[in-house]
């Protein structure tokens, strides 16, 4: 465990935290401008694609071979974040598992509220299929509002009888718009990145009219069986802790096969700060590992 790391981690998220209940166009040039600081390796490529019509990155490392894809969904409670923004997490993860990833800049709220989202996700991984890409070489994969919109969309395809994908890695899932986990209020004053007002404040930008409980947009409710292997990172300094908690267990009560991994004394998207906290870059290696074994091994016998 880095102990000192962890400290100056959370100091600096602290100083330079992003609030995210105030004005929504002020809120996504404060994103921008500090996502715009993080540096992406002189070796990656970003190529902008439409997948299924939808815009998005498609994201590859010098010297990767696999053909294998990796259908990645930003994090940024359903209003901001951008493609570009997440393209240096998606790089540190597609470094190491040999293939390519395609960051998708899925339709926000409050323009765009539910089912916007899930409509693109869904469009995005039925225009790789269409492109002959098969199920069992892609993995769906996302951060914050991306976890639990990767969930959503499995959820979607499963009920459309749609080939399912090979896995989903998901980072500190946001996963509950109702707001329900106990953490929100046990962990508020350890979460540097997140505060239980400002996830209030999004969230009827996201959820309009519908039902926050509806599955599709919460998927802790969702009945899970069927899905592919999941895996689960998250912090246990994060508010979100608990969201992460009761979707693996729901997960394994519906017979999926998921992992769970809580590291501790780390704050929401840990993995982003892999240039800072070792434990980022081992939970990436975890994922890549989970990532290629599952694109590797899952039978033609399974898409369905």
């Amino acid at each position: 465990m880095s102990t000192e790391q962890q400290r100056q981690l959370d100091a600096i998220l602290r100083q330079g935290g992003l609030e995210t209940g105030g004005d929504v166009a002020k809120l996504r040039a404060a994103f921008d401008e500090l996502m715009a600081r993080v540096p992406v390796a002189s070796d990656v490529r970003q190529n902008p694609v439409q997948l299924g019509g939808v815009d998005a990155i498609e994201v590859t490392v010098e010297g990767n071979a696999a053909e294998s894809v990796i259908l990645y969904f930003h994090g940024g409670v359903y209003v901001i974040g951008t493609a570009v923004a997440s393209v240096a997490l998606v790089s540190d993860l597609v470094r190491r598992t040999g293939g390519k990833a395609i960051t998708l800049d899925y339709r926000l709220g409050p323009e765009h509220p539910y089912p916007a989202a899930i409509e693109d996700a869904r469009s995005a991984y039925e225009g790789l299929l269409a492109q002959g890409v098969a199920p069992e070489q892609i993995a769906l994969a996302g951060e914050s509002a991306g976890g639990g919109l990767a969930v959503a969309v499995l959820l979607a395809l499963r009920e459309a009888g749609t080939p399912l994908p090979s896995c989903g890695f998901l980072m500190s899932p946001y996963a509950d718009l109702t707001l329900a986990g106990q953490t929100l209020a046990e962990k508020e004053s350890l979460d540097p990145v997140l505060s239980p007002d400002g996830l209030r404040a999004r969230v009827p930008d996201y959820v309009g009219a519908a039902d926050a409980a509806d599955p599709h947009i919460s998927p802790i409710f969702g009945d899970l069986a069927g899905l592919p292997p999941l895996l689960i990172q998250v912090g246990s300094h994060e508010i979100l802790l608990s969201d992460a908690l009761r979707l693996a267990e729901r997960a394994a009560r519906s017979d999926v096969a998921v992992t769970l991994e809580v590291t501790p004394g780390v704050p929401h998207v840990f993995q982003g700060f892999a240039a800072l906290l070792d434990e980022a870059g081992e939970a990436l290696d975890r994922a890549s590992d989970f990532v290629t074994t599952h694109q590797r091994s899952r039978p033609p016998s399974s898409r369905s």
